[in-house]
């Protein structure tokens, strides 16, 4: 294991500042499955014509609906809908993982024929297949949703990535409560049919919280006043723990919240910036009130997804906005073709949250890199090495869960058809892989 100089824990208690370095630990890949990114699905029969195809809308700047024939090939628009990239992962514990594809293209705008859904998947380590085992479309005929939806005059009323950008999940019991990162919401729908049967604002410090996308917020007329938002844009709701008991949901936001009395967003002692995990009852889904910080190492960096492993301890991605190993970077003088913008950082943290109050900085005990990991049998079916690392260089990975006392399981959400961090210039697929971390999951703040 390597330990770090750089302090990454900031606890606050009794007024005094107490700092504590994350440890580095190593990963080893023991399994790789590749889900390549051209893989569509049809949309269900009652669907109306309009979710039959999709990326009509993926233009660039203001979407224009396409007139292009729909290919189940490369070119947009798409006979189906693509399965695109994964945002969500928990362990179903037979070798099998639930996994959520988010809202489609990339935003609101572009996104009203990318249907929401949630899928069964079995990575096959052995051939390197991921088997989706079922698919399971969501819907809101009970008109449970409060605001007008895309599908709103259709019978099925199937929702879609201009309703919700759907993040992170958790099964508790029959239903998949799903956190969005528009509103940002909570909606509880049944886990075998889909339909929608909860909807829920999002409440912190008694106060609700909006962002520009909340259905609330319009564009005002001329000389009124604007309302206010809490929240930056798709910076909702990217982590969706759960207490290992069940009990408990830790809904994590991806973005500071504002603080009006301080005239910025939300920061730790030492200045970082820091989002906020919430707290919701399982079984009622009403807000408990009780919140923790998370903070970032940079303000430019964003959270992937967020699981917990035991009663305190939970693993968090955290991650900064490039895509492609940083070897193939461009030169000041480049002109052949190279990542500008390569992965400089992409963890795994484990965080720790005994002991700590609610209001208080959770502590960030250990990491793994996922920018340097080993791959000393050559297990890597894409980005294979000479040197026996192994590397993970995509723009988003959304995806962490435990599997067993000694691995975990990571996957990245590929944004069809925009990212390319595996291979210049080719649509990333979407990887999962088995890691080895048997030490990385037995740190804690105790030792």
């Amino acid at each position: 294991m390597y330990r770090t100089t750089t302090v990454l824990a900031v606890l606050l208690t009794s007024g005094t500042l107490h700092a504590a370095e994350a440890i580095r630990y190593e990963a080893t890949l023991e399994g790789h499955a590749v889900l390549p990114a051209q893989t569509l699905i049809a949309a269900p029969d009652d669907a109306p014509e309009a979710l039959q195809t999709s990326g009509k809308f993926t233009s660039q700047g203001n979407p224009v609906r396409s007139t292009a024939e729909p290919t189940p090939g490369e070119g947009m628009p798409l006979a189906g809908q693509p399965l695109q990239g994964f945002s969500g992962i928990r362990t179903v514990g037979d070798g099998s993982y639930y996994v959520l594809t988010d809202n489609g293209f990339g935003s609101m705008a572009n996104s009203p024929d990318a249907m929401l859904f949630f899928h069964q998947v079995r990575p096959d380590f052995a051939t390197g297949e991921v088997i989706v085992e079922k698919t399971t479309f969501l819907s809101d005929p009970n008109k449970v949703v409060p605001f007008v939806t895309v599908m709103e005059g259709s019978e099925s009323r199937y929702l879609t990535g201009a309703d919700f950008d759907i993040e992170g999940f958790q099964m508790v019991g029959d239903d998949i409560v799903i956190g969005d990162e528009f509103g940002p919401y909570v909606i509880v729908a049944n886990a075998r049919t889909g339909v929608v049967s909860e909807f829920h604002e999002t409440v912190v410090d008694g106060e609700l919280v909006k962002s520009p996308d909340h259905y609330s917020i319009q564009l005002p007329n001329p000389g009124a006043d604007v309302p206010a938002y809490t929240a930056k844009r798709s910076r909702g709701f990217e982590g969706f723990a759960a207490s290992v008991d069940g009990n408990t949901l830790y809904p994590l936001l991806e973005g500071a919240l504002w603080q009006a009395d301080k005239n910025d967003w939300e920061r730790v002692a030492d200045g970082r910036s820091a989002l906020r995990i919430l707290e919701m009852s399982a079984a009622t889904r009403e807000w408990t009130g009780n919140s923790w910080l998370y903070p970032l190492e940079d303000d430019s960096h964003a959270i992937g997804d967020f699981n917990m492993i035991d009663a305190t301890r939970g693993l968090i991605i955290e991650r900064d906005g490039g895509q492609g190993d940083a070897e193939s970077a461009c030169a000041d003088d480049s002109t052949e073709e190279c990542f500008d913008k390569p992965a400089m950082f992409k963890r795994i943290y484990l965080i720790d949250m005994a002991g700590v109050a609610t209001g208080e900085a959770v502590n960030k005990v250990a990491y793994i890199d996922l920018l340097d990991m080993q791959d000393p049998d050559g297990v890597a079916r894409q980005g294979k090495r000479d040197d026996a690392r192994f590397t993970f260089p995509f723009v988003t990975i959304e995806n962490v869960d435990r599997v067993d006392e000694t691995h975990i399981i990571v996957a990245n959400d590929n944004n069809f058809p925009f990212s390319s961090g595996r291979a210049l210039g080719l649509r990333d697929d979407n990887e999962m892989i088995l890691l080895e971390v048997g030490d990385f999951l037995r740190a804690s703040i105790a030792n």
